[in-house]
């Protein structure tokens, strides 16, 4: 079964929107990592107040999920009007998320080709060609 859920960027507040947004619908964050917590290239030169932002956090609604993250100037991100958001769509096998990561990305802009990532999912993050933003996920069984 396929499974679309909401990502949003914002530029140096998840944190605080977050908080406000647990605190209207309840409920305990399935996810919440900052840039200092998960190891990547490039982490050493980001700034102690950069390393406190977000990197990804995920509040359980109901029966989806909404999820989001701090994009960084510093790690290259622009703010532009449209690309605080990400359509994430879940899958049920990786052969499933490498045809629509294959098909979607064609034309697009990779950001993020698809592949294992730290937090152990396999995972892809992109524009399409229409410039939509996209991130592709499997999460492995446990």
């Amino acid at each position: 079964m396929i499974k679309i859920n909401p990502y949003l960027n914002f530029f140096g507040n998840a944190e605080l929107v977050f908080d406000f947004y647990q605190s209207i619908f309840g409920g305990e964050f399935a996810s919440k990592m900052k840039f200092k917590d998960m190891p990547f290239e490039g982490q050493d030169k980001m700034s102690e107040e950069s390393l406190n932002k977000i990197m990804h956090i995920a509040l359980p609604i109901g029966n989806d999920i909404l999820m989001g993250s701090d994009s960084l100037e510093e790690r290259g991100h622009e703010h532009i009007e449209g690309n605080n958001f990400h359509i994430t769509v879940n899958v049920d096998s990786k052969e499933e998320a490498d045809r629509i990561y294959n098909l979607l990305s064609a034309g697009g802009n990779i950001s993020l080709p698809i592949g294992d990532v730290p937090w152990g999912d396999y995972f892809a993050m992109f524009s399409d060609k229409f410039g939509i933003y996209w991130m592709i996920s499997y999460t492995y069984p446990k």
